[in-house]
């Protein structure tokens, strides 16, 4: 089973804490011990929202596109895990291990992946097929 691990926090406390060295090295030993058991694919932290965008459409269809920082947004994903387990239950147990920032609140989202089969009831094979193409490509394409 592939899941997403966001790491959020709160919109308004994401300029109040500066990564220290500690920070770093803590989730350091984190992350080697999530490589050493074959379980971490993907993982980066994310610049603060002041420094994205969101790209918003409303009900009628409109596009507009908001400049952050995003501080009304109670939660902001700080950074992520792509990880491969064997079960929710597994990547739940991993996620209690993470390492966590005192001062801030925060918290660990996992969402498992949609896997092809997974449509298959509702989406034809044909649609399905060219899906699968694509997801080839880029993998020939980025490794």
């Amino acid at each position: 089973m592939k899941v997403l691990v966001m790491i959020k926090g709160d919109g308004a406390d994401e300029d109040k804490v500066t990564p220290t060295d500690e920070m770093f090295a803590e989730m350091n030993v984190y992350n080697e011990q999530l490589v050493n058991a074959g379980i971490m694919l993907a993982g980066e932290g994310l610049q603060p929202s002041s420094k994205g965008v969101k790209v918003v459409w409303d009900t009628s269809g409109e596009v507009s596109v908001v400049d952050g920082p995003f501080v009304e947004s109670k939660e902001i994903i700080a950074g992520y895990w792509v990880w491969q387990v064997s079960s929710l239950d597994e990547a739940v147990e991993w996620a209690k291990r993470c390492p966590s920032t005192p001062e801030m609140r925060s918290e660990l989202e996992i969402r498992p992946y949609f896997e092809m089969e997974d449509f298959a009831k509702v989406v034809s094979p044909e649609i399905l097929a060219k899906e699968q193409a694509l997801v080839d490509r880029v993998k020939e394409q980025h490794g």
